[in-house]
């Protein structure tokens, strides 16, 4: 399976201010739920027109129907229960998003579609010769976050298969849905694969009771189990993202702790990597990736407004391309540009900026 273009996007954007009054409302008890989709449907109408003339030809709903872009597609799973994340204020005045608590609680199961309506909005917006995409949460969160303590030893007594098997099934039933509403793009968001590669992070595994070298391997083992159920003829692509929350990020590190368990094991067509700074490591462990896939080289930041050159963008594809085939790779903003509502701290017009340089800049390199 092929991307649309060179150049793609990884999917949220930020949201008007009309949208954000309307949630607040709607959070207050002054509108009701189908007020709040007729904005949301406005909106986006409007985010969808803007990501088509600036000319992506994969095209996202901006996740303008969500307040995070996990919890909100996570608690519609049956036997998932989670809490809303907690903003913590750190001691140099920056703010981060601490993990939110998602606990499997019971079977876990397709309780009904989750993004089938929300497809079918965007699909009727969206012009022929363009692919309206769908982002969803990594199925790897219902384990990461918790370890075995978060999820029921009532429901799964042992994890390996059963939990494994009923998240992939359920996973599976949500992509056919999607499916059978005309959807051939589906993008999964994971953040655990990239915090596996701090410290910090692999530490806190082993304070779980799981081996931070084992599970990059083990997870493979999960999205193939996904990849299975996936229908023919979807596209499947995973985007690795250090966190997202108000220009600032959870993780760092080189991927080569999870890059041979990415790249050469998971069954996916392509990887969307973060590469717009020193954290995020050299392109070494992009000798992994096999023949038949594509990594998408996040090179253009989205935390900030500050532009990158194209010079300097040429200059780092040609780097990457020392370990992985030019015609395997691609170009992106390194995130999307609000991960939750709050967004970062970026004008909305760098949005636009931001991404025709993307696009420029792919088509100097890879052509039309």
């Amino acid at each position: 399976m092929q991307l649309p273009a060179r150049y793609d996007h990884v999917g949220s954007f930020l949201r008007p201010q009309y949208l954000l009054e309307a949630r607040d409302k709607k959070a207050k008890g002054e509108i009701g739920a189908e007020a709040l989709r007729e904005v949301e449907d406005k909106a986006i109408a409007e985010i969808v027109k803007f990501q088509q003339d600036v000319g992506l030809k994969s095209i996202t709903d901006g996740e303008f129907r969500r307040t995070y872009f996990h919890i909100d597609f996570l608690e519609q799973l049956g036997g998932v229960k989670t809490d809303i994340p907690v903003t913590v204020k750190k001691a140099d005045g920056t703010e981060e998003l601490a993990p939110p608590v998602i606990r499997v609680i019971d079977k876990v199961r397709h309780a009904k579609d989750i993004q089938r309506a929300d497809f079918e909005y965007l699909k009727g917006q969206v012009a022929a010769s363009c692919t309206p995409k769908v982002t969803i949460p990594s199925p790897t969160m219902l384990h990461f976050r918790g370890g075995r303590a978060g999820i029921s030893k009532t429901a799964y007594p042992e994890l390996d298969p059963a939990f494994y098997d009923d998240v992939a099934k359920a996973y599976g039933d949500e992509l056919k849905s999607l499916y059978d509403a005309g959807c051939r793009y589906v993008q999964m968001d994971d953040t655990n694969l990239a915090y596996l590669c701090d410290e910090k992070m692999r530490e806190a595994a082993r304070q779980r009771g799981d081996d931070p070298n084992e599970l990059p391997h083990r997870y493979a083992g999960f999205i193939n189990k996904v990849v299975a159920h996936k229908p023919e003829g979807m596209l499947l692509a995973m985007h690795l993202c250090r966190g997202n929350f108000k220009s600032t990020h959870a993780a760092a590190g080189n991927y080569e702790p999870v890059a041979e368990a990415l790249l050469a094991e998971m069954n996916l067509d392509a990887f969307f990597l973060e590469y717009d700074d020193d954290r995020s490591g050299d392109f070494r462990p992009l000798r992994f990736l096999p023949k038949g896939k594509t990594v998408v080289l996040g090179l253009v930041t989205t935390k900030f407004g500050e532009m990158e050159s194209k010079d300097d963008l040429k200059r780092r594809i040609d780097e990457a391309a020392k370990h992985a085939p030019l015609e395997q790779l691609a170009l992106s903003p390194q995130c999307g540009f609000s991960s939750t509502v709050h967004g970062n701290n970026i004008a909305v017009e760098a949005q636009r900026q931001k991404l025709r340089l993307v696009i420029e800049t792919a088509q100097e390199v890879w052509g039309n």
